[in-house]
């Protein structure tokens, strides 16, 4: 029997997005044009393949089992044709649209825009917001080249690599009337608390610490952003909880003053997520690294004292 290889892309692109109309975008075509070849494709192959359920096209049996075979193929295919592309850094120019969370904007962002100004000065970057899901990145589409931040229940044709643990301290003011070099239980639950309200499904991380170590908040303030914190706690006798690189940065303001957690609150991992499409792209490849190198760099302890 013959087979039209022309369709066997149509198969893994349907596999990753499982909406038709996602599939019909990356894959740029028509609507129309890709329902005519997934039903050819179910004609040749003589089973329905994907099964339209609530929140997108669920596939069947056969059609999960052709899809790791012709991923295998088309993969190793890849492999020889990118493998034999250079990617020059130094000379190479490209946009990557990146959708970073508060946390990584903040931390990580100024350290790897310094090192793509000396390694990759072609490369621009375009932020996108984190926004409340990761489906609202743009990652999933593939239209958004990564997503930094904590990732939560990523979807099948999302690839997530862990880049680091971050901890928690507290700021105060410096010379906080209540307060000396330690924080006790009894006085952080006293105080009144500035809270930094990640995006959606995300916010629940602090809280489950707290109430995991039985203490409790008052919260007088929540805000949205990192770069509130520092005005409000200078000016009050608040106190915020904050991850301890973002500590880091803040102990050089000469109104604030750095010091532990009543108890360890733990730590929460940092993530990076892309679309498997991206995975042998040699440029993708590179710049993956390159974030991968700046996030260890901020976490080594030897580093940042």
């Amino acid at each position: 029997m013959k087979y039209d290889l022309n369709l066997l892309p149509v198969l893994l692109v349907m596999m990753e997005e499982r909406k038709v109309t996602r599939a019909a975008e990356r894959l740029g075509i028509t609507q129309p044009a890709l329902s005519n070849a997934l039903n050819r494709l179910r004609e040749t192959l003589n089973d329905p393949l994907f099964i339209r359920e609530r929140y997108g096209m669920r596939p069947t049996p056969k059609a999960e089992q052709l899809a790791q075979v012709v991923g295998a193929a088309l993969s190793s295919i890849d492999k020889v044709i990118l493998g034999q592309q250079d990617f020059d850094p130094l000379h190479a120019t490209r946009l990557f649209t990146l959708a970073p969370n508060s946390y990584v904007e903040f931390i990580m962002m100024p350290a790897i825009v310094a090192r793509l100004r000396s390694c990759a000065p072609g490369i621009r970057l375009r932020l996108t917001p984190f926004g409340n899901d990761v489906t609202e990145t743009g990652v999933i589409s593939g239209n958004t080249d990564m997503v930094l931040g904590r990732i939560v229940e990523p979807p099948d044709n999302l690839v997530v690599q862990h880049l680091m643990n971050e901890g928690l301290a507290c700021v105060i003011r410096a010379d906080h009337p209540l307060v000396g070099e330690n924080l006790s239980a009894e006085q952080y639950e006293q105080l009144k608390h500035v809270n930094v309200l990640p995006p959606g499904r995300m916010r629940a991380g602090l809280y489950q610490a707290l109430e995991q170590r039985g203490l409790r908040r008052q919260v007088a303030v929540s805000v949205t952003h990192f770069l509130a914190v520092p005005e409000m706690i200078a000016v009050t006798d608040y106190c915020a909880t904050l991850p301890r690189l973002i500590c880091q940065h803040l102990s050089r303001d000469q109104r604030l003053r750095i010091i532990p957690a009543p108890v360890d609150l733990g730590t929460f991992p940092v993530e990076m997520g892309w679309h498997a499409r991206y995975r042998d792209d040699p440029a993708h490849r590179w710049f993956r690294t390159l974030i991968t190198e700046t996030a260890q760099s901020l976490s080594d302890p030897q580093i940042n004292n």
